[in-house]
């Protein structure tokens, strides 16, 4: 490395939530934190890979500056004889609109490149400069309060008692246990508080630096854009200024919600090595800084699941989390995640009472009321065309689960509304709640065990 990396600027303005923040400017090599080398290594793949390109392409491409930054790179390639100068965009000027070849000598050296690593994409960012981000971001996170709560999960019915467990809960940016018979809304619950974090954005770079190697962060599954910046305001000028200029390696995105159920392994938490493509995947929980990682299905993964939460004690207790390069480097990361564990098997068959102290909030997810399953049923159906009849949801209540000794469930009103829907629609009838309709819809449904 030439030097230390560029450090990351705080910046004033009325935006102070989600704007406040952003890396610093790139003006020279040395800001990047990376050799010319390995720079140039990763110019010469690009060229490689997509043949012709002009300055500004390749620019744009290692997502760092042409000025400063990339004419110098490419100057160097060129005066080794590694890449030559074809010719100029028409219309271009300037180096940045010279359109720039592979050399015989420039492909030798690329798939040497190549060999030890095919990675050839936006310029990555050294670790430290990540660590710090993620810790001066930290302090952005959004506070929860009851009428956002209220709103967030207006659609769902739940009683006032859970609702004001489930606050504090994801205040804590810690850890949370979700626990209950399946389908009365675990994980939907959980997704309603991400809508509220995923209002919120922040910074991460495209990928990251650690000793020549690169783990891949961005990815378009885990992680949202978010628009760029109106002009804002200088408290200095009085007056206003465009977007501020910033290191074009990094991204702006939603507040991450990252989830994940039955395919979780030990491997999977771990920095994940491509033997083919020779670079770093990143693992869910570093997706996910910043934001909430949901483990869906706690307990149906291949890994028993003691293994797994052993997995979390240090990160969970000390917010710190400890990776390993495939040539046994331990790394340290901040973890700056909100954990849910949503599971609908008993606790007792999961965890002991050691770990679950380490679990800061335990929230049971318990079965309607009959009232709220009313109110849910009614919903439901207003809201699936079907004319709601209290006679015949007393019916469905007394003959399919008071007499068959059935607990409801939050999902049930949906799904039989479902049910219903299928059964007036073949039969060529208005969607109605009748006996016989609802009998129908049961029986299709319902299987005793």
């Amino acid at each position: 490395m030439n030097s230390e990396p560029a450090m990351i600027n705080e910046i004033t303005g009325p935006q102070s939530s989600g704007w406040a923040y952003q890396p610093l400017l790139i003006s020279s090599i040395e800001d990047t934190g990376l050799s010319q080398l390995w720079l140039q290594d990763l110019a010469l793949k690009i060229i490689y890979f997509q043949g012709y390109l002009s300055g500004f392409k390749v620019a744009e491409e290692i997502a760092l500056p042409f000025n400063g930054v990339i004419d110098l790179v490419l100057e160097s390639l060129k005066r080794e004889k590694f890449i030559e100068v074809r010719s100029a965009q028409q219309g271009g000027l300037g180096e940045g609109a010279y359109q720039y070849a592979i050399t015989g000598l420039g492909i030798q050296r690329a798939r040497e490149a190549l060999d030890r690593s095919q990675y050839a994409g936006p310029a990555p960012v050294p670790l430290e400069m990540y660590n710090e981000s993620v810790r001066r971001q930290s302090r952005k996170r959004k506070t929860i309060t009851s009428s956002q709560l209220k709103q967030a999960l207006s659609e769902m019915v739940l009683s006032e008692k859970i609702i004001q467990r489930i606050g504090p809960a994801m205040n804590s940016g810690t850890s949370v246990f979700f626990y209950g018979p399946p389908g009365n809304g675990k994980t939907t619950i959980a997704k309603a508080i991400g809508n509220i974090v995923l209002s919120e954005s922040m910074w991460i770079p495209y990928a990251i630096y650690i000793d020549g190697q690169v783990v891949k962060l961005y990815d378009t599954v885990n992680h949202r854009l978010a628009r760029e910046p109106e002009p804002e305001f200088s408290r200095s000028t009085s007056s206003l200024r465009g977007p501020v200029r910033r290191d074009p390696r990094w991204v702006r995105i939603k507040r991450p919600f990252v989830t994940t159920g039955g395919e979780l392994t030990l491997a999977g938490l771990d920095l994940v090595f491509d033997d083919i493509n020779k670079y770093y995947e990143a693992p869910f929980q570093v997706k996910a800084n910043g934001g909430i990682l949901l483990i869906d299905d706690f307990g149906r993964q291949l890994v028993r699941p003691r293994d797994l939460l052993n997995r979390w004690i240090v990160p969970l207790e000390s917010r710190i989390d400890y990776l390993t390069l495939h040539t046994g480097r331990k790394l340290e990361v901040p973890f700056d995640v909100l954990v849910i564990f949503s599971t609908n098997l008993p606790p007792k068959d999961l965890v002991d009472e050691a770990f679950l102290r380490r679990l800061r909030h335990k929230i049971e997810i318990t079965d309607p009321t009959l009232d709220s399953y009313r109110e849910i049923f009614r919903r439901v159906a207003i809201d699936r065309g079907i004319e709601f009849n209290d006679q015949a949801l007393a019916y469905l209540i007394q003959e399919w689960y008071i007499k068959r000794g059935r607990k409801p469930r939050a999902n049930h009103p949906r799904d039989l509304c479902d049910q219903m829907l299928d059964v007036t629609q073949y039969m060529n009838l208005e969607p109605v709640m009748s006996k016989e309709i609802i009998d129908r819809a049961a029986e299709s449904y319902f299987v005793d065990l």
